[in-house]
């Protein structure tokens, strides 16, 4: 089986494909202080428990300090399996129509690789994690551009930081828009006001780009507002690790 690896700032994703069926798949939080033995260590245990054998592996991260855990990792338990890492100089098919391609994470590209073979384009991929990211495709899949916001729980945090009567509480619908305690005044200020932005950064987006085929949402905290975002209109929480299959199969 192909292990698939996406560590990002806040956790770290891993999933296992049988050709293109996705079969296991583990979320756990990211250290970028981890060795690279703590990082072997960590993921053979995780294939072990649920008796796993592996015939190569494919990663990104938009973490640098793991990044470099990760080759280190590689090359010590896994030496003699193939493997990809998602940088500058693999082929990913790809076009950055950017200002900077070197500044585009590589979860950004493997996300538009995966969304326009899923969905065809143009088309929008929202990623609801420590930021919140939107990356644009066009109808050729190119990777357009995008936009950042802070992610919901950067919110939560830091309003409780800030602001002296308030408290960090869970990230969650409330019943009502109209909150009736402090905890519910938070609650449905971050909760609708996240939905109603990720709508309306969505359809300026699709003003400009006339039309759009798909917008999709992932990343872990996606199903917290998914219900309420009216313009997202397919839900992929694993289009990452899609996207890393996807990017092996093409190098390896």
């Amino acid at each position: 089986m192909l292990l698939c690896i996406d560590i990002g700032n806040t956790n770290t994703v891993l999933a296992t494909f049988d050709g293109d069926k996705l079969v296991h798949n583990w979320r756990i939080k990211t250290d970028a202080r981890s060795t690279a033995d703590e990082l072997g260590l960590m993921f053979r245990g995780l294939l072990a428990g649920d008796a796993v054998e592996i015939t190569g592996v494919a990663a990104c991260s938009t973490v640098p300090a793991a990044l470099r855990s990760l080759r280190t990792m590689l090359s010590r338990y896994y030496a003699d399996l193939p493997s990809v890492i998602v940088e500058p100089g693999v082929r990913t098919g790809v076009q950055l129509a950017i200002d900077n391609p070197k500044e585009v994470g590589a979860d950004r590209v493997v996300n538009t690789l995966a969304a326009y073979t899923l969905y065809g384009g143009p088309s929008i991929v929202v990623d609801f994690g420590t930021t919140t990211n939107f990356d644009v495709i066009s109808d050729r899949g190119e990777f357009l551009g995008g936009a950042f916001a802070p992610g919901i729980e950067i919110s939560f945090d830091a309003l409780a930081a800030r602001a002296a009567q308030l408290r960090k509480v869970e990230a969650t619908r409330p019943r009502s828009v109209i909150g009736k305690n402090t905890v519910e005044c938070l609650q449905a200020g971050l909760y609708f006001g996240f939905a109603g932005q990720v709508d309306r950064i969505v359809e300026r987006m699709t003003q400009e780009m006339g039309e759009v085929k798909a917008v999709i949402a992932t990343g872990g905290l996606a199903s917290l507002v998914l219900n309420e975002c009216h313009t997202i209109t397919h839900h992929e929480p694993m289009i990452t690790l899609i996207g890393l299959r996807m990017v092996y199969e093409r190098n390896v």
